[in-house]
C-alpha cells in the first residue's frame, strides 16, 4: 500500500491503543458496539460499509471516510459503485462534500496498488 494509506493505519492503531488504554468503560463500548454494527445481518457488512462511507462523507470526517475506503476494498466494493456512493454522497451532503470527495479517490487509488 501506498504511504498515505501505511500513516493512517499507524496513527489509527496508535491512538486506538492508548484510548482504550485509558480502561474507560463507555470508550470500550462505543467501540465494541462500532464493531458490532458492521457485522452480517439483515444487512450484508458490504452494504454496511457502504453507508458508513456514504454517512462519513456526509459528515466531512476524512478519517472516517478512509476507513470505509478500507473496509469497502476488503469487502469486494468495485470503482464502480464507488463512485455510485459518492454520488450519493455529493447528493445528500452539498457541494461541500466534494473536497471530501477528491482525498477519498486519491486513497482509493492508493488501496488500489495492493
Amino acid at each position: 500500500m501506498g504511504k498515505l494509506v501505511d500513516e493512517f493505519n499507524a496513527y489509527r492503531a496508535k491512538m486506538n491503543e492508548k484510548i482504550l488504554a485509558s480502561d474507560n468503560k463507555v470508550m470500550k463500548r462505543i467501540y465494541s458496539l462500532d464493531t458490532l454494527t458492521y457485522q452480517e445481518g439483515a444487512l450484508s457488512t458490504k452494504t454496511k460499509e457502504m453507508l458508513g462511507l456514504a454517512t462519513s462523507m456526509v459528515l466531512r470526517c476524512d478519517d472516517c471516510v478512509k476507513y470505509h475506503l478500507e473496509k469497502c476494498k476488503e469487502q469486494g466494493v468495485s470503482t464502480e459503485e464507488l463512485f455510485e456512493i459518492f454520488g450519493v454522497a455529493n447528493l445528500v451532503g452539498g457541494t461541500i462534500v466534494i473536497p471530501h470527495t477528491r482525498r477519498a479517490v486519491e486513497y482509493w487509488e492508493e488501496l488500489s496498488k495492493k
